[in-house]
């Protein structure tokens, strides 16, 4: 049986908002996360390895190779959707960081370090843009965040966009 959609996919690919993960390593250099965009630095112990990947997962996204063949490195990302009529399936994610300073921004949803989520320090998810990421740029994933936070960086982002499109 196909699935479908769900509305916020649709929206996003409709307005062209949906940006390739390669643009979220250029604008936000991994060298200014406490990770340092190393894979030791976030696990001291190997985590398990998945084929598939769930909204709310919280992933490490393995490094970039930039146009001038340069390598990147790796960033956090919590999956918000999916984009299931693609093939290969597309994960639709927001970017996690540790610059916790940020929250100044109202787009920027605090995001403390607990069990469950796997987050070595207290970090923020940047609501106000959407990537995508195949589950083959995924190295694992460390954590989850439950459904009711997913549903939030959801409703900020909704808010964000409209009030951007309202502006033009």
């Amino acid at each position: 049986m196909e699935e479908k959609n769900s509305d916020f996919v649709k929206s996003v690919y409709e307005n062209n908002e949906v940006k390739d993960v390669s643009e979220a390593f250029i604008k936000y250099p991994v060298e200014e996360e406490w990770h340092e965009g190393k894979v030791e630095n976030i696990i001291s112990e190997p985590k398990e390895y998945y084929s598939v990947y769930d909204i709310g997962d919280i992933v490490f996204v393995k490094d970039y190779e930039y146009s001038s063949k340069e390598k990147g490195n790796n960033h956090l990302f919590v999956i918000i959707d999916k984009n299931n009529m693609a093939v290969p399936i597309e994960n639709i994610a927001m970017l996690i960081s540790s610059r916790i300073e940020k929250t100044k921004y109202s787009f920027n949803k605090l995001l403390p370090k607990n069990e469950t989520n796997g987050l070595q320090v207290d970090s923020i998810v940047k609501t106000d843009e959407v990537y995508k990421i195949l589950n083959s740029q995924i190295l694992f994933r460390i954590g989850i965040v439950d459904a009711d936070t997913i549903e939030l960086y959801k409703n900020s982002y909704k808010l964000i966009t409209k009030d951007k499109f309202n502006k033009l």
